[in-house]
């Protein structure tokens, strides 16, 4: 049996729930969880705000453990082994994506937490292809949220070549966004931090920003027309996003890894005339995840965390949707 915390409806409390996983799947490996990071998608699934989260429901998607179990036909792995486990838990393996190593863009993917129990848990299973081992010099303690949030602002750098002379903004400086400081300024980019928070503007520029910008000054966007050469916005809320646009230099891109609900509005012949681009992005591939740990670990860069026991995690989750944590929740198990 698996003890995990699950809700039994749309923001329930997590209770102790326990559940018989069956027989371990032949390409399927068990992790022993020792850390889990509580994400936003979490509390968006845990209050059903994209319509697909099945009851009981347990959150956890960044994931760092041991190898428990193995199934017959893993070889990759060695019981013991330090590994980690993020928003993609199974892929088909066939389609051309995967075959491109694209899996994370494959058709039939599974999601940790959709239609799976996750790694709120003493146990996680998912299909071994889905798991990345963890470098020597990374702490667990640490590492689950390079999975999730870690991989998914340092999937965009990859995808469109971004050249280290690039000058990027960072819209959001917050769980996502103090990962993308550190990884923009090691890759080598002029960084700059678009936020309203005055009292985080000394902590992101110790993150990594060259630069600030008041996104509540309208003076102070106009006067940074076509400076940027990327945005990566990291927030899940409507914005200005035709005055976002104009900063952009000629073939800037405004690139979303926050997952925004409502229609982005913007000028298309602004977007013409600059060859501008808009664009998106989910987490990376397995073979991505593994660049990005490599990069991090290269690098020293670390998500900064608040450490809480996992009987702890309603208090937690709280924390996370109504207080400002520094910036990334971590349950111990």
């Amino acid at each position: 049996m698996i003890r995990a915390y699950a809700a039994s409806e749309p923001g329930g409390e997590l209770r102790p729930y326990e559940y018989d996983p069956g027989p371990l799947g032949a390409h399927d490996v068990e992790i022993d969880v020792e850390y889990c990071g509580i994400c936003h998608s979490d509390l968006s699934m845990l209050n059903n705000e994209w319509g697909m989260t099945q009851y009981p429901f347990v959150p956890g998607h960044e994931v760092a453990g041991r190898i428990a179990a193995m199934g017959e036909h893993v070889s990759k792995f060695a019981i013991g082994d330090r590994v980690g486990l993020g928003w993609h838990s199974a892929y088909c393996n066939e389609c051309s994506s995967c075959m491109a190593g694209d899996q994370n863009l494959c058709d039939a993917v599974q999601g940790t937490i959709v239609g799976r129990h996750g790694g709120f848990a003493d146990k996680v299973r998912a299909q071994a292809s889905a798991v990345v081992a963890l470098p020597d010099d990374l702490p667990s303690e640490t590492a689950g949220p390079l999975f999730c949030g870690g991989v998914t602002v340092f999937n965009p750098l990859l995808q469109y070549d971004l050249k280290p002379t690039a000058r990027v903004g960072v819209i959001g400086i917050g769980g996502l966004g103090h990962m993308a400081l550190q990884f923009l300024n090691a890759w080598g980019c002029e960084v700059t931090a678009f936020t309203s928070s005055a009292a985080k503007h000394a902590e992101a520029l110790e993150l990594g920003a060259h630069r600030i910008l008041d996104s509540h000054d309208k003076e102070a966007l106009k006067a940074s027309a076509g400076y940027f050469d990327m945005i990566l916005s990291t927030v899940n809320v409507a914005l200005n996003w035709g005055a976002y646009m104009k900063t952009l230099a000629p073939k800037g891109r405004l690139h979303f890894v926050g997952a925004v609900m409502e229609p982005v509005k913007v000028n298309i012949m602004a977007m013409m005339m600059g060859q501008r681009s808009l664009s998106a992005s989910p987490v990376g591939s397995p073979a991505v995840i593994e660049q990005m740990l490599s990069f991090a670990v290269r690098h020293g860069i670390q998500p900064q965390t608040e450490l809480y026991a996992m009987e702890d995690v309603n208090d937690a989750i709280r924390h996370l949707e109504h207080g400002s944590p520094r910036y990334r929740v971590v349950l111990k198990c």
